[in-house]
């Protein structure tokens, strides 16, 4: 269709008797229609016609997201950052993935100048911490914990507060770089992190993003998990995917809406964490609650 027929396309939503099928015909052209139907909504002066206008945008916007989480799922998910990305522009829709990168680039390249090759993993992982929460100050957001805004990667990486998955993500995407072997552990209620030495001779051991790096043994993760009355299980010790990670904080986000008694945003969220999930492989192990349940 050339612009004059698209604009003359949107201009019939004003005849109730064919809106529908207007709407209809709209939601087939897919987001490439968006600037026009935002175009029609600065020139629109009425208040119904400006919703209609939006609905339709977030509507389009909303398919959009859905194709490339799918495209993302059958990918393999390997792509941590860009799953969070997709995750940030449910709310976000012009969320920059490349500033989103260079962000972390940042946050890399301060954290490199600190290393040294024979640097013992708890003192990589103190140079991670001094950067991280000591320069730059990320920390627990405990004030506003339930907000959306502490799922979205790049408000976290803006204002240095989020919730325990996104500053761990953070801490994760950082790490990733600098070639690290840390990786996310699912744990009930809290998300943390592990650092899987590649030397024998050292052991493993868990960093708490949310206690500002704080390093624990197995021995802690193991009286954590008796405190909460579980039964050991191997998803509380060992890394998850990557696609675990975009599952809990689609769950957290979920979750988030729905304390704010936002029901429709809530079930949105809950049709993405569906095209990531196959309820045949799903567990009663999957952590389910939100990250910040027991803090």
């Amino acid at each position: 269709m050339t612009n004059k027929e698209i604009k003359a396309l949107i201009s019939l939503l004003d005849d109730p008797e064919i809106a529908s099928q207007i709407q209809g015909k709209i939601q087939s052209l897919g987001e490439s229609i968006i600037p026009f139907l935002e175009e029609s909504w600065e020139e629109s002066l009425d208040p119904t016609q400006q919703q209609r206008l939006e609905d339709l945008i977030h509507n389009l916007q909303f398919e959009g997201l859905q194709q490339r989480l799918r495209v993302w799922r059958d990918s393999g998910g390997e792509n941590l950052l860009e799953g969070m990305w997709l995750l940030n522009s449910y709310q976000y829709p012009d969320a920059d993935l490349q500033a989103l990168s260079r962000a972390i680039e940042q946050l890399r390249f301060e954290v490199w100048t600190l290393l040294r090759p024979d640097m013992h993993p708890a003192d990589q992982v103190q140079a991670l911490n001094y950067v991280l929460f000591r320069t730059h100050k990320f920390s627990a957001n405990t004030q506003n914990f339930h907000s959306p805004a502490n799922s979205m990667l790049h408000l976290v990486l803006e204002t240095r507060r989020g919730n325990p998955l996104t500053l761990c993500v953070i801490y994760l995407l950082v790490a990733q770089r600098l070639n690290l072997p840390i990786f996310g552990v699912n744990l009930p209620n809290l998300f943390v992190l592990t650092y899987q030495p590649d030397d024998l001779a050292v052991l493993p051991f868990y960093i708490n993003c949310y206690n500002r790096g704080l390093i624990l043994s197995r021995t802690d993760i193991e009286h954590y998990v008796s405190q909460l009355n579980l039964s050991p299980n191997d998803i509380f010790y060992e890394p998850c995917t990557h696609l675990d990670i975009v599952r809990r904080a689609l769950r957290n986000l979920m979750m988030s809406f729905e304390k704010m008694q936002e029901p429709g945003k809530s079930a949105e969220v809950a049709k993405l964490l569906a095209i990531l999930t196959d309820d045949t492989t799903a567990t009663d192990t999957d952590p389910k609650e939100d990250d910040g349940a027991d803090e």
